[in-house]
């Protein structure tokens, strides 16, 4: 049974720099994070050169590695183990096979010759190649190969092995030694050339080593399973139809699912030639995988030749990794048309997007402007790009630079439970202490978010003074619109699998930056820096004198006041547990209403349409942030129908009108990965609100200088000031055991005047709270106040080391 043929996209990898490995087969692969690290293997002579390609880049390197370099092979032994790589075995020359153990300390490019315990009978295992040796936990598991009995390495006389070692690694680097162990059950037959990969159930969290096929002679096409808890042999038996018997194929495995592709195969009896020696076997491209729960077989591709456009050619001796749900192949020869002895290898690279890409993390605020936002989203690996959307939530202003009345917002943050609070905000003095929120309300955070969003503001609870509002909702099926009503998802519905590739090198109104990953292992930054901006709910600050930094002063103070919360920036988000659909009647009322915009034109259409919410594309973009100005209108004609909207060339966005963000307005985002399956999922909806005139921007360039009993702050003004600057004001988080304070950051401030830099004496750094929601870090805020008051405030997060 064959999947459908739309799911089947091969992407062959054309454009690419770097100083490209030659041609080879019986070569190794592995990953770390983003890079594929290659090494072996050879077609005229043994290579010897590591080999890296950074798939974020789409870039080769030969790293400058040192140690004790290891003598280039072929069939041999190869795993990764955190950023270390262990190889064993392999040929290193015709007829000569080794049982050496290197490691390559990947983060520093430097190899190391082990040296294990042997076995307790003093020997390690003999010298081979084609066997298998499979990482899991803390232990590698050497299975079978080809040894050559002969002392003569020109007079080759092979032996198939099934013999099986443990060997226990040490934590970071090393090993300890060698051990057999003690099995249950009859094991595989001898072989070489076969698969070897672990796959762990869910469910039941026990662990299994699965071995298919090889060369005996003859190819097999047989399953074996070690269970590695009982350490007992079994061959299970499987549904579907086997793949044909191979050897020199790859196996990975994906979710619960094992991919075989290639590998020598019988030729078969549809084969149109004659059936000579030289063709009793051939390289097949033929794409298989099985379920490792229900253990049924399912065919992708059977073998061919043909179409060799959009699928790999076929090959064996290869290398195949995954990153993600994402499998790549490289290299391999092809035995088909050539003598053996003058084989030709593949010098190509392919992948396939087994599974559409899990939806990113909701979309955060780095920077609210009048017109525009800064946004960005946690990267994901094996994307090519992001659909961006938006919907707009409430009526623009009717006038440039006023907002929309407030009770027009007033109506719509009283129907979501989620709004919210705005925080930290200024008033007359020092203290700023976390705001607390509506009972029964969500705060979940993501720990990898970087960029934190706040309110700063010098007056209570008026929309005018509160330029930029940040709400955020769970997503329910109700949220997310028919795919066939997503412009790009239409485009991939009615085209299969159409190239997304010219709106990834840019669509129009779309910032593509492209995408980048450092090829460096260990990246160390000492600031993380982000904008935070007002929102729409703001509550009154209450403080006490000025440089109040101890826990027992905040005591005191919430005594004495109504102390107000401010949010946790790794809590940036506070979700409604409401789907849309059971929004009430009047924020409906309220969400149906037109805008228009400030030269006359007609706005957006309306945020719900028939109970349904409208989407719009912001655009594709190959990074994972976007600066946003306007979004992208159907025609009105297309609005209406579904089916005329589905007929819209959406490759190219300066078919469609653009309307630009108007200030005081509040605005709907999701995103949503796209790879080589189409569309994944959006994620779930953030929320906010363009900035109201006449505020000051952020301050910027921050830097933070330690000394011997002090830490200096320093900054730069805004750009856009808005106006004169008539103080600045700096806060530390500190540690507080409030109740209210809980998952929550509370401020106090550091700093009030008209300079550009204050010190942080170490009292006052004895008290801060070192924030471990990512990396850790101590927390600064920094905001402007003009004649309006205070605009966002920037928020630095001074990296620790961990402890």
């Amino acid at each position: 049974m064959a999947a459908d043929p739309v799911q089947l996209n091969w992407r062959h990898v054309t454009s690419f720099t770097g100083p490209v490995p030659s041609a080879r087969h019986g070569h190794r692969a592995v990953v770390i994070r983003e890079l594929i690290i290659i090494f072996g293997g050879g077609n005229e002579g043994i290579a010897e050169e590591l080999h890296v390609y950074n798939t974020a880049t789409n870039q080769w390197f030969l790293p400058a590695v040192r140690g004790d370099i290891p003598p280039g092979c072929a069939a041999h032994g190869f795993v990764c183990d955190g950023t270390r790589v262990l190889v064993f075995g392999g040929m290193v020359e015709y007829g000569r096979y080794s049982n050496d153990l290197y490691e390559l300390q990947a983060s520093r490019w430097l190899w190391k010759k082990l040296k294990p315990y042997p076995l307790p009978s003093g020997s390690l295992p003999c010298p081979r190649l084609g066997h298998s040796f499979t990482l899991h936990g803390n232990k590698c598991y050497l299975f079978g190969g080809l040894a050559n009995e002969s002392e003569d390495n020109n007079n080759n006389i092979p032996r198939y092995l099934n013999d099986f070692y443990e060997l226990e690694l040490r934590q970071g680097s090393g090993v300890v030694g060698w051990c057999i162990p003690q099995t249950k059950g009859a094991p595989p037959t001898p072989r070489e050339s076969h698969s070897a990969v672990v796959y762990s159930k869910k469910d039941r969290g026990k662990s299994k080593l699965y071995i298919f096929g090889g060369m005996s002679g003859s190819r097999l096409c047989d399953l074996w399973e070690l269970d590695i808890e009982t350490m007992t042999w079994s061959s299970p038996e499987a549904k579907g139809i086997f793949p044909l018997p191979r050897s020199l194929h790859t196996a990975n495995v994906i979710g619960n699912r094992m991919y075989v592709f290639g590998g020598w195969v019988p030729q078969t009896l549809e084969d149109d030639s004659p059936p000579t020696q030289e063709r009793q076997w051939k390289c097949t491209n033929s794409f298989a995988f099985l379920d490792l729960d229900s253990m049924e077989w399912m065919t992708l591709m059977a073998d061919s030749s043909e179409d060799r456009k959009h699928w790999p050619w076929p090959r064996a001796g290869h290398c195949a990794v995954t990153i993600g749900k994402r499998l790549y192949i490289w290299s391999g020869r092809d035995g088909y048309k050539k003598a053996w002895n003058c084989q030709v290898c593949c010098k190509d690279l392919w992948y396939i997007d087994t599974e559409k890409p899990p939806p990113p993390s909701q979309v955060q605020l780095v920077l609210a402007t009048t017109n525009s936002f800064h946004v960005k989203w946690n990267d994901l690996p094996t994307v090519e790009g992001y659909l961006l959307q938006l919907s707009p939530e409430s009526p623009a202003s009717t006038d440039a630079g006023k907002p929309a009345p407030l009770s027009e917002i007033s109506a719509l943050s009283s129907t979501i439970t989620s709004t919210a609070r705005a925080g930290p905000l200024h008033s007359q003095s020092g203290l700023v202490c976390p705001q607390r929120f509506e009972e029964g309300v969500d705060s979940p955070a993501s720990p990898e978010v970087r960029v934190d969003i706040c309110q700063q503001n010098s007056s209570g609870l008026t929309s005018q003074t509160s330029p930029s509002m940040y709400v955020q909702h769970s997503a329910s099926d109700h949220d997310i619109v028919d795919m066939k009503e997503s412009l790009a998802e239409k485009k991939t519905l009615s085209s299969g699998n159409t190239e997304l590739n010219g709106k990834l090198k840019g669509s129009a109104g779309s910032k593509s930056s492209g995408l980048h990953t450092s090829s460096k292992l260990n990246d160390v930054h000492d600031l993380d820096i982000g904008v935070l901006t007002p929102e729409v709910s703001a509550s009154c600050i209450v403080s006490s004198a000025q440089s109040m930094v101890t826990q027992q002063s905040i005591k005191t103070e919430s005594s004495r006041t109504n102390v107000a919360l401010v949010r946790d920036e790794t809590s940036l988000t506070t979700l409604s547990t409401h789907s849309e659909a059971a929004l009430s009647t009047s924020e409906q009322c309220t969400s149906l209403a037109k805008s228009t915009s400030t030269n006359g034109q007609t706005g957006e259409q309306t945020a719900l349409k028939n109970g349904r919410r409208q989407w719009y594309d912001v655009g594709i973009f190959q990074s994972n942030s976007a600066e946003v100005t306007h979004f992208f209108l159907l025609p009105d004609s297309n609005q209406s129908s579904t089916n005329k909207a589905a007929d819209s060339d959406l490759s190219d966005y300066t078919m469609l009108k653009k309307h630009d963000l108007c200030p005081g307005s509040v605005y709907r985002f999701r995103v949503a990965a796209i790879n080589g399956r189409g569309i994944g999922p959006f994620s779930k909806i953030s929320q906010f609100k363009t900035c109201i005139p006449g505020f000051p921007g952020a301050p910027s360039s921050v830097k933070v200088t330690k000394s011997t009993d002090c830490v200096h702050i320093s900054w730069e003004s805004p750009s856009s000031p808005t106006g004169n600057i008539l103080e600045y004001s700096a806060y530390l988080a500190i540690r507080t055991s409030l109740p209210e304070a809980q998952n929550q950051l509370a401020f106090v401030k550091i700093y009030s005047g008209s300079e550009t830099s204050c010190t942080v004496t170490a009292s006052q750094l004895a008290n801060a709270h070192v924030d471990c929601s990512s990396r850790p870090a101590v927390v600064f805020r920094i905001s402007a106040k003009n004649e309006k008051g205070y605009g966002p405030a920037i928020q630095v997060r001074w990296l620790q080391e961990k402890t």
